[in-house]
């Protein structure tokens, strides 16, 4: 095999890896619209405050340390002591659940019924207040988190691959992370279609989603399923959080990632969990083979930024619903 052929194969490769990260963050999105209806605009604010609460507690950090030494005129930061991550993540975890409560209490509960609209522009208010507390909480400076995943590329692999294109090729380069990410996701993604598809809980998601007033008629409790589903949304945005804070540091530009997601749920669809993963990988896949066979050697590189953006505007001409979502059907 020719070298251009076998790099023209992990630029795939990487592609894929890559997309496995943006669904991620795209099954946030999916699993707070699939159950109710909710464009959960601060989705990726949930992935860094997840992140900065995860690394926060591992280094023993005093939340709210900088408002605490303001006020009393104290120099205090740490407590002293260093969290073992399995702790943490749990501690992390409660932290969402008390969030998803604190949200479906203080916000939800008092919209129910509303327009779509009204509710999308609720979640815009709780990203940037979201963003605010967590600024407050654990600081702005960016964070390292190292959770004992590995890093750098995979010797084995490229020793493997490395003499099959002769003296100019030296083997695929496949990033540790992506290849734990992609099978955190694989598992991530079966857990949560058993869980929507074969659980009663699971059921009574759908149910809300296709209309909050039938739903309690029919005697479904629309506060627990909505806690329920924002605790399921901050594990997945944890679970991002870890992958994209361990891969480029605990940043506030980690919020950002919600934007990348976005091409990913038009091309999957709002509504499914498979979609998700689909849709990720397919832009991930094409910005890289774009870059790589067009963007690099005509249009000066730098495509990556743009391309998914490009890619979904023109595949909502064709199929607006996505892959994978419900198809629209109107009475005219």
């Amino acid at each position: 095999m020719s070298a251009d052929f076998l790099y023209g194969i992990e630029v795939v490769l990487n592609g894929l890896m890559a997309g496995v990260l943006y669904a991620l963050v795209a099954l946030g999105f999916v699993l707070i619209y699939k159950a109710s209806g909710i464009f959960n605009y601060a989705q990726g604010v949930m992935a860094l405050f997840s992140a900065l609460t995860l690394a926060g507690i591992m280094s023993g950090q005093v939340p709210f340390a900088h408002l605490i030494n303001a006020i009393f005129g104290t120099d205090i930061h740490y407590f002293g002591w260093n969290v073992p991550v399995l702790a943490a993540i749990i501690l992390t975890l409660v932290v969402m659940v008390i969030f998803a409560w604190c949200v479906q209490r203080f916000v939800f509960r008092h919209l129910v019924g509303q327009e779509p609209i009204i509710l999308f522009m609720a979640t815009i208010g709780l990203a940037y207040f979201l963003e605010g507390v967590g600024d407050l909480m654990w600081g702005s400076d960016i964070k390292t988190l190292a959770v004992g995943l590995p890093q750098g590329g995979s010797l084995w692999v490229e020793d493997a691959t490395s003499g099959l294109g002769g003296d100019d090729f030296y083997g695929f380069f496949i990033d540790k992370l992506d290849m734990v990410a992609t099978v955190v996701a694989i598992i991530l993604v079966a857990g949560l279609i058993a869980f929507s598809q074969y659980t009663k809980q699971g059921r009574a998601m759908r149910a809300v989603a296709d209309d909050h007033q039938a739903a309690l008629s029919v005697g479904i409790s629309l506060n627990f399923i909505w806690v329920l589903v924002w605790s399921l949304a901050g594990l997945v945005a944890l679970v991002a959080g870890i992958m994209w804070g361990a891969k480029s540091g605990v940043q506030f530009s980690l919020s950002l990632i919600a934007l990348k997601a976005l091409p990913v749920l038009m091309l999957g669809g709002f509504t499914s969990i498979p979609g998700a993963i689909v849709g990720g990988l397919i832009i991930g896949v094409g910005e890289k083979l774009f870059e790589y066979l067009i963007g690099a050697p005509f249009l000066g590189g730098a495509t990556e930024n743009w391309f998914a953006y490009v890619l979904a505007l023109l595949f909502l001409v064709f199929r607006p619903q996505g892959l994978f979502g419900e198809r629209i059907i109107e009475r005219v």
